[in-house]
C-alpha cells in the first residue's frame, strides 16, 4: 500500500472551497483524508511548510505534434514539461497529422500516451473531418469512446450551416465545442495585430473584427439552437464584451484566455520577433487590461497554455513566414501569481480555480481538478516565493520558441503527484 502525507501546507481547493491549513493523506493513487495534524506512522512525508498545496492543474488547451510531428513535441518531452509547470492533465486539441477525427485515432493517442507520458492526456476530437470545415466528424461516436470536448482549433468553421449542426451534436453529446474565433477572409496574409505598429513594420495586419464578429455568430447560433460553447483564447477586449453579453443573454458559453493575453502586447515583437508571433496576436494595452477586467469579473472561465511548439528552423524564418504559436507550459502558472494574484487581479484561490477546477467543468467525464475524499490523487505543491529566471534552452520541450526568456519569474512548482506517484520533486524531475 502506497501512502504519502503532505504536512503543513496551505491547501488551496476552490472546489471545495477550501483554503486553510490542512493535512493532505493520499492513499494508493486516492485522496483519503483531509485534516489538521494527520498522523501516519507508515506514510511518506512531503513538508508544505509555508507552501500551497493544491490538486494539479488542468490544460484543456495544449497542441502536443502526436500523430504526425515528432521533431516539435511528442508526448514523453510535452508531458515532462507539463508536470514541471504543475499540469497533471493535459487535453490535446485534434490538429495533429492525421487529425484526431475518429475513435481510432483518439485510441492511438491514448495508447501512446500511457506507455510514454507521465501526466494524464486526454485528446479532443475535431469537429470537422480533417478539420476542413466540409463535413461534420463522427462527434457521436467520438463522445462514446471518451472525447473530452470537440475542436477544429486553428481552423475556424467558417460555414455557419455547418456550425449550427455541430452546436446540435453537442446539444445530443453534452460535449462543449472549443472554438477558434477568426473569419480567415479578414485576416488573409496577416501576421500580427492591425494597427500602427504592423503599419510601421510592413506588415498586413489582422483586425480585432475577425475574431469578434465570429464569436457573436457563434452565440447567436448557440442561443438558438442550444450546446455548449466555450471561446477559444480570447485576445481582444470586444470578444470579452461579447462573451459578457453572452453570458448575460443566457448563453451556455464559457471562454478562456492565455497568459501571454495578459501578460504581453504587440510590442514584445520588436524585441522578440517570431517568438512573440502568435495567434490571435498580441494586441494592445487596452486589451491586455480588458482581458485581466475578464479574469476579475467571471467572464473569462478558464486559463489554458495553447503550448504550441515549433521547431528553431521554423521560427527562423521571415517574420511573415514563420508559424504562428508559442511554448508556456512551465511558465504559465508563475505569470499567473506575478501578473494577476500578486496584483491583485485574483485572490489565489480565484486563480488556481482557472487552472483546476473550471477547466474540468468544460469537459466531460473527467474528473479532476479538485482534492475531495476519493479523488484522483493529482496534487502539486507551490512555492509562491520562489524566483527563478526563464530560460528556454533548459525547457523540457523538444522546441525554444518563448517569449519569456531571460524573464525572472516568481512561483514554481515545487512537488508533483500524479495518480499517487511523485514526478516532481524539489523542481526537479525524478522520473
Amino acid at each position: 500500500m502506497s501512502k504519502v502525507i503532505f504536512k503543513n501546507g496551505r491547501l488551496v481547493d476552490a472546489a471545495n472551497n477550501i483554503d486553510e491549513p490542512l493535512d493532505l493523506l493520499c492513499v494508493d493513487g486516492k485522496v483519503a483524508e483531509i485534516g489538521k495534524n494527520i498522523e501516519v506512522s507508515d506514510a511518506e512525508v512531503v513538508d508544505a511548510s509555508g507552501k500551497v498545496v493544491a490538486p494539479g492543474l488542468v490544460d484543456i488547451h495544449c497542441h502536443l505534434r502526436i500523430p504526425g510531428n515528432p521533431e516539435r513535441e511528442d508526448l514523453a518531452t510535452g508531458g515532462r514539461g507539463a508536470a514541471l509547470g504543475g499540469f497533471t492533465t493535459l487535453v490535446p486539441l485534434p490538429n495533429c497529422r492525421p487529425v484526431a477525427d475518429t475513435p481510432m485515432i483518439l485510441d492511438y493517442i491514448r495508447q501512446v500516451a500511457a506507455r510514454d507520458s507521465i501526466v494524464n492526456i486526454l485528446p479532443a476530437g475535431a469537429i470537422t473531418k480533417g478539420e476542413l470545415g466540409q463535413e461534420l466528424a463522427p462527434m457521436a461516436a467520438m463522445a462514446e469512446a471518451g472525447a473530452p470536448l470537440f475542436s477544429d482549433d486553428g481552423q475556424p468553421v467558417a460555414n455557419a450551416d455547418l456550425m449550427r449542426r455541430a452546436l446540435q451534436y453537442s446539444q445530443i453529446t453534452g460535449r462543449a465545442l472549443s472554438v477558434h474565433e477568426e473569419d480567415k477572409a479578414l485576416t488573409q496574409g496577416g501576421s500580427m495585430n492591425a494597427g500602427e505598429l504592423a503599419t510601421k513594420l510592413g506588415y498586413f495586419g489582422m483586425p480585432a473584427s475577425a475574431e469578434t464578429t465570429m464569436a457573436v455568430r457563434d452565440i447567436v447560433l448557440c442561443r438558438e439552437v442550444g450546446g455548449r460553447l466555450h471561446i477559444d483564447h480570447v485576445g481582444y477586449g470586444s470578444t470579452v464584451d461579447v462573451v459578457r453579453f453572452g453570458k448575460a443573454w443566457g448563453v451556455n458559453v464559457t471562454a478562456e484566455v492565455t497568459p501571454h493575453h495578459f501578460t504581453l502586447t504587440e510590442d514584445a515583437i520588436l524585441e522578440k520577433g517570431t517568438n512573440a508571433k502568435i495567434n490571435p496576436p498580441l494586441a494592445a494595452a487596452e486589451d491586455v487590461e480588458a482581458i485581466k477586467r475578464g479574469l476579475k469579473d467571471g467572464t473569462i472561465d478558464v486559463i489554458i497554455t495553447d503550448h504550441a511548439p515549433y521547431s528553431p528552423e521554423e521560427k527562423a524564418q521571415d517574420f511573415a513566414a514563420a508559424p504562428f504559436g508559442l511554448i508556456g507550459m512551465e511558465t504559465a502558472l508563475s505569470l499567473v501569481i506575478s501578473e494577476l494574484v500578486d496584483t491583485g487581479v485574483l485572490t489565489l484561490s480565484e486563480a488556481l480555480a482557472k487552472l483546476t477546477v473550471n477547466p474540468c467543468r468544460i469537459l466531460v467525464g473527467v474528473d479532476r481538478g479538485h482534492l475531495s475524499v476519493g479523488a484522483a490523487a493529482d496534487v502539486i505543491v507551490i512555492d509562491l516565493n520562489k524566483t527563478w529566471v526563464a530560460d528556454p534552452s533548459k525547457y523540457q520541450s523538444k522546441s525554444r520558441n518563448c517569449p519569456y526568456g531571460g524573464r525572472t519569474m516568481k512561483g514554481k512548482v515545487e512537488t508533483v503527484m500524479v495518480g499517487g506517484k511523485i514526478v516532481v520533486r524539489d523542481f526537479s524531475l525524478v522520473v
